[in-house]
């Protein structure tokens, strides 16, 4: 909307915004919910990966007989037996993450890479004739991280066609104020590469059909993204493609787009004629699968004596391929966060031989918030200042980049309420100085924010013959809620229980949907949910009323009937209207493309195109976050344990407290990852990935998380969407990593500006 426009009345009692179970979560429990990898179309044969032990060079031998004379090895696939690829539109002109194309030539870019896939009968027999591919390499010199001292960087300049992907901002002069500040804070917080390891791994499936077309399962947060990713690599109308995704075992951006892998297993599938699928490895999701990557943020700060920010500027470098450029866009947080008369941001880039990087949840704002707001803690005691009062004394009430006012911003009130609930009163200011026992107790808060982005949609309602009600939409649900929010905004104008409701999801055959992704899925696919059912509603009653001898607005639907006002006794059942009205159904497909002509929306299908930013109308759209952490470091080991976390959420209308909760938990719970445990350790002698596994690439288990409480402040935000919501899904990772590393800094005295936060950085 942004625009100011009448809001969707939401009446009490409706189950929008209703705590409400996740209505696939006993399917998905008791192993009822089949996700991409689960389907085994007739005559299914097994692929696997051999993939590059050095990080650079040529293949010099690929030696496939011993594989080929393999009992059930059906094929073997290098790059000098593989199809042509086409190249697809990269990311946000496409849904392609990176350039690479796999098998096309002998180069080799990075250790983890695609040489050469193995078909056989039984996965067992795939995996044995893979580990007979002998391979030879001419190795070259390879660039390791950042820290390499052969590495090489460059900046928007460098860019050429591509520099206004560069989310560069400069207003005022930076340094000059720098240089005429009373206090100042210069320090670099650096981050290492970080993974998304998602429980279900990546998998591709695909089935050629004898008429040429082509059905992928492919778990994806991006249906119609896929759909064209896949079409362009083997030269299709994206017609000719169907993608099937029901359930997504979580994505978290690593599934925004198919990766390289997956057009192998297409490829593989069209020589053999049967269907082929290609799960990868744990092991092999390291090397192969875009990760967060690795960064290093400069935060300089000018301040009054009184605390008031004269400047801001903030520089960030991050890994790239030596193929592509992805911006880890670090500095957006800063340049919006504080009312700040004088700022600076500044990208540059890194080549390192390592897969291309990528979005992982919150990208930008995760890393970015670490920075900023452990430079605003460090600024809070450089001045004996209380951190809350440093961040109110700076509070932008207006968007300090577009200059627009804000849709709805309620971080005021977030900061206020979470230090009553946490008790921040009882916080002694003075860093080492709570201490129960052996342990030095610390408590750090941060601020947060994430843009509310929408993108058009469509959705399909179909009240069945038998008076059930469906929901179509090509929307992925990764353990969202997606299934759970649509049965509850259809739910609402049928007067039905959203268990009733049937929602399908995940197939490219259903109306087009964005990606689940960067927040924006609910608030796009929401509204036009509730457009088309209300739409099936009328024509519903339009068709009682022939029956009935009844005027429409004499008549209600609830419970599976169409019955006068105030007479539910009255009336009859849906089924019975349809029937008597000699119809089967009434369908109903509405979407939110208001103004885009048929040759713009197949033009950005599968594309970003259509994306609406956060301040593109008269207000700026975005959701806020204070969290509040409570750490203890024991004084003699210097391990840290978490033991408390707050998370005040500002999100517009939350649709449903039980799934919006659960999002934020999740993504608190990610962010002390990053924090406290999770590093991509790369061997610099060898250039590869020293921990690519579970059992050492730490993440948080239970034992690791204390207790974690959300609360919601703010109000429907009438600028945002027709239902007053902003999206959720990565609030939870801004705030909470610089949170913890305040709190870790408050308990011992030692500021830890490199993640992950080790005992040995605190000794």
């Amino acid at each position: 909307m942004n625009g100011g426009e009448t809001m969707i009345e939401v009446a009490a009692g409706s189950p929008i915004g209703r705590a409400t179970t996740r209505r696939d979560a006993r399917d998905k429990v008791t192993g009822a919910a089949r996700y991409a990898a689960e389907f085994r179309p007739e005559g299914l044969l097994h692929a696997v990966l051999v993939t590059s032990t050095v990080p650079a060079g040529t293949i010099a031998r690929l030696d496939t007989a011993a594989a080929e004379a393999m009992p059930g090895v059906r094929l073997v696939l290098t790059h000098v037996n593989a199809a042509r690829l086409y190249p697809p539109p990269l990311y946000p002109f496409g849904a392609a993450f990176q350039s690479f194309l796999p098998l096309q030539d002998e180069r080799i870019r990075f250790a983890g890479q695609p040489v050469a896939v193995v078909v056989a009968g039984t996965l067992e027999e795939a995996v044995e004739a893979a580990g007979q591919v002998g391979a030879d390499y001419e190795a070259a010199p390879f660039v390791a991280g950042l820290g390499d001292a052969r590495a090489t960087s460059y900046g928007a300049g460098d860019c050429g066609e591509i520099a206004e992907a560069v989310p560069s901002h400069v207003r005022g002069d930076a340094e000059a104020a720098l240089a005429e500040a009373a206090v100042r804070v210069d320090a670099t917080y650096t981050s290492p590469r970080l993974y998304h390891c998602a429980m279900e791994l990546h998998s591709t499936t695909a089935a050629w059909q004898a008429d040429g077309t082509l059905t992928v399962w492919e778990p994806t947060q991006w249906i119609a993204g896929a759909q064209s990713v896949f079409a362009a690599w083997f030269g299709l109308e994206a017609e000719r493609v169907r993608v099937v995704s029901p359930y997504v075992g979580g994505g978290f951006g690593s599934k925004g787009g198919p990766q390289p892998h997956a057009a192998l297993a297409v490829m593989a599938a069209r020589e053999v004629g049967r269907p082929v699928k290609l799960v990868l490895s744990r092991p092999q999701h390291f090397g192969a699968i875009s990760p967060r990557p690795a960064t290093a943020n400069r935060v300089r700060l000018g301040a009054g004596r009184d605390g008031r920010l004269s400047a801001l500027a903030y520089d960030s470098v991050n890994e790239v391929s030596f193929d592509d450029l992805y911006v880890e866009p670090s500095g957006g947080i800063a340049a919006l966060s504080y009312d700040v008369p004088n700022v600076a941001v500044d990208y540059r880039f890194v080549p390192v031989n390592a897969v291309t990087p990528s979005s992982m949840r919150a990208p930008g704002e995760a890393i970015g918030s670490f920075a900023l707001e452990s430079a605003m803690d460090e600024l809070a005691l450089a001045l004996e200042m209380d951190p809350i009062e440093l961040r109110l004394r700076n509070y932008a009430e207006r968007d300090p980049v577009s200059g627009k006012p804000w849709s709805g911003k309620h971080l005021r009130e977030a900061y206020e309420r979470g230090a009553r609930e946490f008790g921040w009163q009882r916080r002694d200011p003075r860093p080492g100085s709570m201490r129960e026992g052996e342990e030095l107790i610390g408590w750090g808060m941060a601020g947060g924010s994430f843009p509310a982005y929408v993108h058009p949609s469509a959705a399909r309602v179909w009240v069945r013959a038998d008076g059930g009600v469906e929901v179509l939409s090509g929307g992925s649900d990764l353990g969202t809620g997606t299934y759970t929010l649509l049965a509850q905004v259809a739910a609402d104008l049928f007067g039905v229980p959203p268990e009733s409701v049937t929602v399908r999801l995940g197939d490219s055959a259903y109306p087009d949907a964005p990606v689940s992704g960067g927040s924006m899925l609910a608030a796009s696919l929401t509204p036009v949910v509730h457009e088309a059912a209300l739409a099936a509603r009328d024509e519903l009653l339009a068709l009682a009323a022939d029956v009935l001898g009844l005027e429409t607005g004499e008549l209600r639907v609830g419970g599976g009937r169409v019955y006068p006002e105030g007479r539910p006794q009255e009336g009859m059942g849906v089924a019975e209207i349809l029937a008597a009205a000699g119809r089967t159904g009434v369908d109903v497909v509405r979407d939110s493309f208001t103004g885009v002509s048929e040759q713009e929306r197949a033009k950005f299908h599968g594309t970003l195109g259509l994306l609406r930013m956060p301040a593109a109308g008269p207000y700026a759209v975005y959701s806020w976050s204070a969290v509040f952490a409570e750490v203890a470091v024991d004084a003699d080991l210097g391990t840290v344990r978490l033991r408390r976390l707050l998370g005040v959420y500002d999100c517009g209308r939350v649709l449903n407290p039980v799934t919006a909760r659960s999002q934020l938990m999740g993504a608190m719970v990610m962010a002390s990852g990053a924090a406290l445990l999770e590093a991509g350790v790369v061997d610099a002698r060898l250039g590869r990935l020293a921990n690519p596994n579970l059992a050492e690439y730490m993440l948080p288990v239970n034992a690791d998380i204390p207790g974690i409480e959300v609360v919601f402040v703010g109000e429907p935000d009438p600028h945002a969407n027709a239902l007053g919501a902003r999206g959720i899904g990565e609030m939870g990772m801004t705030a909470t990593i610089a949170a913890i590393a305040n709190a870790v800094h408050h308990a011992t005295g030692r500021r830890v500006r490199d993640l992950p936060i080790l005992l040995d950085k605190l000794l």
